[in-house]
């Protein structure tokens, strides 16, 4: 059962990072390249952007969050 909850957690946290990258190419496509990849760059996307954000960012979270409950 741990095993389906933390499956169901990386598909949440694979959603929300597909939602945050078409917010980013929405914004630009410089945008979009640079958060898919350089890392460091999706920090300042959300900072900077947080409106448009914060919804894939929080799906990511909660992602995290049934992952850990799908590991404890």
């Amino acid at each position: 059962m741990a095993d389906i909850i933390g499956v169901i957690g990386v598909l949440i946290l694979i959603v929300g990072g597909i939602l945050f990258l078409i917010e980013a190419f929405k914004e630009s496509i410089i945008w979009g390249i640079a958060c898919l990849l350089i890392t460091p760059v999706v920090l300042a996307f959300t900072v900077m952007h947080w409106g448009v954000a914060k919804k894939p960012f929080f799906i990511q979270l909660a992602g995290i969050g049934v992952m850990l409950i799908g590991a404890a």
